[in-house]
């Protein structure tokens, strides 16, 4: 593989760039769409506001907060820049250094990304819910020294103790408060020329596995997602709005609600409070067109379909973790919608696996979104017969550059990266999810995928969360065991175990139907929503009863 020169960078704080990855341990980077081919000198900030306002006027709008108020492309630009100079003037900011950014998703803590980006700066931004010791160790791996912070979240950030960190609230109403110092700044900001290779952002993922990993992205991998998926696949209009509720600090959210519709020129409702309570009154109450969120939120919203008005969707993305078929086919009915599944990773910044409109098949992923190519390997990294399982690798315009990470042998090899998923790929070209590599249960020398066994028990009107993981077993090397949220007033005893057991019998082969099925309150997720199958796994087998019968647990340690 050529390795291509990195652009001159125009970073003074050359952390990020000095803690790349060395470049024969990177995936092959592909540029084959003529709309990825971006200048040397490229600031995504400057493209995503600067350029649309060129292009749609300054009165259009960007963002609306929960409560309704409106900000325009111009007001938005405006608060922007005034932040970058802050950043800049008070705070010291030199291009290249990390800056934290913390709070709900609002347009506040859009703006302070955009100013980042424009400042030449490198965005670190975190999750509202994430604890001291996880902010700690952030900001210890990127050596953050500057954050910005809602006011309302500062609280467990300063309880981090994270030394020489220079913290800026926003939110308040005190003279050094971000949003006093604007006050007095110029509304005109010229975003620094940096690098198209110049690290934009250090993405942390989520935890889904245990330890997580900083995945840095440049300015040109911003504008790809947008290039890619939401310009080929998404196809957004400039009168959309957009909704949803992943976090910004999550990549998915970050790409549906500001990356995507500003592309566009479209707008972006940000809310504080975006679980499945609360999206459908939203999406009536402002007519939200796009909505990005997860499967399980799809369908817990199923309730609530006939309360709400509706009708102003027309899009609606799920991604962060499989969607089974009985919900696609339960959100179709109920909406008419139907849902454009993807697969994503923080690695690749956002989906790289889709499909839209009459090209969906319910139960599939999809096909490579355009830019992107897509495999499947064996653990030799040779490809398998169509038909059979194996590993996904992927490459494209964006792709894994962990920071500082032994494990970035592990997830790129032979210049592909591997995101640790087992797919088939069908005679046709489609990809059909399987599971997750280390989901694959073994038992009595059956291979048994657990999210198979998770739809079939999704199909139970009873059940309203599920997730199936292995447990070591002397005998067969692994048993199916099955964890079960219920609806309010379910039963959760013997009789109901054995009911549900012979509902699986009846739509799956009996090898694959779980030997015991545990009733939980809630499943263990982390703050992004994504299902941590590995604390499922850690569970003593005694907390859970003998194999075959009921148990019950309210929480998990």
């Amino acid at each position: 593989m050529e390795l291509t020169p990195l652009k001159p960078s125009a970073h003074e704080d050359t952390f990020a760039r000095d803690h790349l990855p060395p470049r024969d341990q990177w995936p092959e980077l592909l540029f084959e769409l003529p709309g990825l081919r971006y200048p040397d000198r490229l600031n995504c900030a400057a493209e995503l506001l600067d350029r649309t306002v060129e292009r749609f006027g300054p009165g259009r709008p960007a963002f609306v907060d929960g409560s309704g108020g409106v900000w325009s492309y111009g007001e938005l630009r405006g608060r922007v820049d005034r932040i970058a100079h802050v950043l800049t003037s008070d705070l010291g900011v030199v291009p290249g250094n990390r800056v934290l950014l913390r709070g709900p998703t609002s347009p506040w803590l859009a703006a302070c990304w955009l100013a980042v980006m424009k400042a030449g700066a490198v965005a670190v931004t975190v999750l509202a819910s994430q604890r001291p010791p996880e902010l700690a160790g952030i900001c210890e791996m990127a050596r953050v020294r500057h954050a910005l912070c809602d006011i309302r979240s500062v609280d467990d950030l300063v309880k981090a103790e994270v030394s020489g960190l220079r913290i800026a609230t926003y939110g308040g109403d005190g003279p050094e408060d971000l949003t006093s110092r604007c006050a007095a700044k110029p509304d005109v900001y010229p975003a620094v020329a940096t690098s198209a290779d110049d690290v934009a952002l250090i993405a942390f993922t989520s935890g889904t596995t245990g330890r997580p990993k900083g995945c840095m992205h440049f300015h040109r991998d911003v504008l790809a997602i947008a290039d890619t998926f939401s310009e080929h696949v998404l196809q957004p209009r400039a009168d959309d709005l957009f909704a949803g509720s992943p976090p910004l600090g999550f990549t998915f959210g970050l790409g549906g609600l500001v990356v995507f519709p500003m592309r566009a020129g479209a707008a972006a409702l940000l809310l504080e409070q975006a679980g499945p309570r609360q999206l459908p009154a939203a999406i009536g109450r402002h007519k939200v067109s796009v909505l990005f969120t997860a499967p399980t939120a799809y369908r817990a919203m199923l309730e609530q379909v006939d309360s709400h008005d509706l009708a102003s969707l027309r899009r609606c993305v799920s991604a962060g973790e499989n969607l089974p078929e009985g919900t696609w086919t339960a959100w179709h009915e109920r909406t008419g919608l139907r849902l454009i599944n993807g697969i994503g990773a923080t690695e690749l910044l956002h989906i790289f696996i889709s499909a839209a409109d009459g090209a969906i098949r319910p139960g599939t992923t999809g096909v490579p979104v355009p830019g992107f190519h897509a495999r499947v390997v064996g653990d030799d990294g040779r490809p398998v017969p169509d038909g059979e399982p194996g590993l996904l690798a992927v490459r494209g315009p964006t792709g894994c550059r962990y920071l500082a990470d032994e494990r970035q042998r592990e997830y790129v090899r032979d210049g592909w990266n591997m995101t640790g998923d087992t797919y088939v790929r069908e005679p046709d070209g489609w990809f059909r999810y399987v599971a997750r590599a280390d989901d694959m249960i073994i038992s009595a020398g059956y291979n048994i995928a657990g999210p198979e066994v998770e739809d079939a028990l999704l199909r139970h009107p009873e059940v309203l969360e599920a997730a199936v993981v292995g447990r070591p077993d002397e005998r067969r090397g692994q048993i199916v065991v099955a964890y079960a949220v219920l609806r309010d007033g379910a039963r959760r005893d013997e009789l109901a175990v054995a009911a549900l057991r012979d509902f699986v019998r009846d739509r799956i082969a009996p090898y694959k139907c779980p030997r015991e099925i545990v009733f939980l309150d809630a499943l263990p997720r982390t703050a992004t929503g994504k299902l941590q199958r590995f604390r499922l796994r850690g569970l003593e087998t005694g907390r859970t009863g003998r194999t075959g019968r009921a148990g019950t647990a309210s929480a998990l340690e």
